[in-house]
């Protein structure tokens, strides 16, 4: 496997849980520390224009969803994998315990998130 193969950065198509469609591009980078954080720069078919986390509780309440960093603070943890960062998901204004895995080479993240014992993933496709 090659290392961009083995690299979570760069822009993935967030596929939403419920409905299967597209719902926005995440660009994920690294930071000089390594950890990783991803900001949403598009969303796809938003139900309304330029919304913002109105549900949002911390420093992103009220702030444009559109550019807002979601992913926080994930660390690597083996090859393919980080663990130990949060997720926010901007509808529901709640921040996620949160790991990624890269699966199919590469080609596809899967991102989950968890309160407690309750998770759900995502399966994000490279852009």
């Amino acid at each position: 496997m090659s290392a961009a193969a083995a690299d979570a950065t760069g822009r993935w198509k967030t596929i939403d849980s419920d409905t299967g469609k597209p719902k926005s591009i995440v660009e994920i980078t690294r930071a000089a520390n390594g950890t990783l954080s991803g900001r949403i720069i598009e969303l796809l078919n938003p139900s309304k224009p330029n919304p913002v986390c109105d549900k949002c509780k911390d420093d992103r309440k009220n702030k444009p969803i559109t550019g807002m960093e979601i992913i926080r603070g994930m660390k690597a943890d083996g090859a393919n994998e980080w663990s130990g960062g949060t997720i926010l998901k901007p509808d529901e204004g709640k921040v996620y315990k949160s790991k990624m895995e890269l699966i199919e080479g590469g080609k596809k993240l899967e991102v989950s998130g968890c309160i407690a014992f309750i998770c759900k993933s995502q399966t994000w496709i490279r852009q």
